[in-house]
């Protein structure tokens, strides 16, 4: 399966433990995670050299040919807002993942559509319990 991992790159690195744990994850159940660099700390050092056209028609050809989207959206994002929607808006599944107290734009949390898991956890195995659940779901649609 083919996961597009989404989470803060300049709004915000406070994360990182919990992007490197998920995408980490992913790779281990054997999903291609072609944004799998998202989760290490030199991101924003090779980001920085990246043109954004590039960066921007990079990421929607990974939408385009994703299964799903993870989301990780305790640290906002308008990039990650961004993802979100254009996934949606291709009727991809999307899980929106976010740490317990976090404060997260009510566009995310109030949106009902369809394919889309907005969850909050306690802490990480909590998250990872989460993505295996999303996971089943959508590899039996």
């Amino acid at each position: 399966m083919n996961i597009y991992f989404s989470c803060s790159l300049t709004g915000g690195r406070k994360d990182e433990d919990i992007y490197a744990l998920l995408v980490n994850h992913l790779l281990d159940g054997r999903c291609e995670v072609p944004t799998a660099h998202l989760a290490h700390p030199e991101v924003m050092l090779v980001e920085r050299t990246v043109d954004p056209n590039d960066v921007f028609q990079r990421d929607i050809d990974w939408l385009q040919s994703c299964d799903a989207v993870v989301a990780e959206v305790s640290t906002p994002s308008h990039g990650v807002g961004y993802e979100i929607a254009y996934a949606l808006g291709l009727q991809k599944p999307v899980l929106c993942l976010y740490a317990q107290g976090a404060v997260v734009s009510k566009m995310i949390t109030g949106n009902n559509a369809t394919g889309l898991v907005v969850s909050s956890y306690q802490d990480h195995q909590q998250a990872l319990e989460i993505l295996d659940g999303f996971l089943a779901k959508i590899s039996c649609l």
